[in-house]
């Protein structure tokens, strides 16, 4: 960043509202892939955002009801005050309830699609790395040990060369709430990348769901406390063929580990 205007919190905010020119863009994007605590509160920002327009979004697109319709208020004299009074108390409660909603998004209602949205962001962030888009490479020996550690669960990294991608390496994100993630990159000949994120979440367990993301895709799913997200460019059919194949690994290592731990 060199002879570059310092990164400040309110870049990351105009980042995230999609409000930056194209060369201020390019730079927070710079930024974030070399810290790595931003780039977790850029993916908690948006996933808050997105819970919050799932939660509250339809209210936009309601009819006024007709009781409210400027006419009737215009008629009404005093009681359109009343109603404008009102309306400003009704716009500060719904503000103070958003932000306490956003607050507690990761502890409750929705915790999948919060990994979810973490992943797709860590997926965009780091696949347009082309020196340093992991941190260890498939070959080290201590990639899935140190993972798994740290994560807290046992992290295989699924063989998906039958589907043409090799495993190129992974690195270590801060998720959120205090949970660390796994990134794993997979490449394909052509350069198509995809990733697996991992992270603890108290998510029931779910078979994969498919989310559309703009340029990217990705389907999502947990088991026994682990949230998986397999994202990758938005080509649903080739994406549902590369998940099914992540997650029917992952299913099958986790069966056989019980039956072991059973015996």
């Amino acid at each position: 960043m060199t002879n570059r205007t310092p990164i400040h919190e309110e870049d990351l905010h105009a980042y995230v509202d999609g409000e930056l020119p194209p060369p201020r863009r390019q730079e927070v994007e710079a930024w974030l892939a070399t810290h790595p605590e931003d780039a977790a509160r850029v993916a908690a920002w948006r996933a808050q955002a997105e819970a919050i327009r799932a939660r509250y979004g339809a209210v936009v697109n309601e009819p006024v009801p007709s009781r409210l319709a400027v006419e009737r208020l215009a008629r009404a004299g005093s009681a359109w005050r009343r109603a404008a009074a009102a309306g400003v108390a009704f716009a500060f409660a719904l503000g103070a309830a958003a932000g306490w909603f956003g607050h507690a998004v990761w502890e409750a209602p929705r915790p999948l699609a919060a990994v979810a949205t973490e992943a797709v962001e860590a997926h965009r962030l780091y696949i347009a790395e082309r020196r340093h888009p992991i941190e260890v490479q498939a070959g080290e020996s201590h990639l899935i040990p140190w993972l798994s550690r740290r994560v807290g669960t046992s992290l295989p990294a699924p063989d998906l060369a039958a589907q043409g991608l090799r495993l190129l390496g992974g690195r270590l994100l801060p998720g959120l709430s205090g949970h660390a993630a796994a990134l794993f990159m997979y490449e394909s000949a052509s350069g198509e990348r995809f990733t697996l994120y991992c992270r603890r979440a108290k998510a029931p367990g779910s078979a994969p769901s498919y989310r559309d993301s703009g340029q990217v895709g990705s389907f999502s799913w947990a088991r026994e406390e682990t949230a998986c997200v397999l994202s990758g460019p938005a080509d649903r059919a080739r994406l549902e063929g590369v998940a099914g194949s992540a997650y029917r690994q992952l299913e099958q290592r986790a069966t056989r580990t019980g039956a072991l731990t059973a015996d």
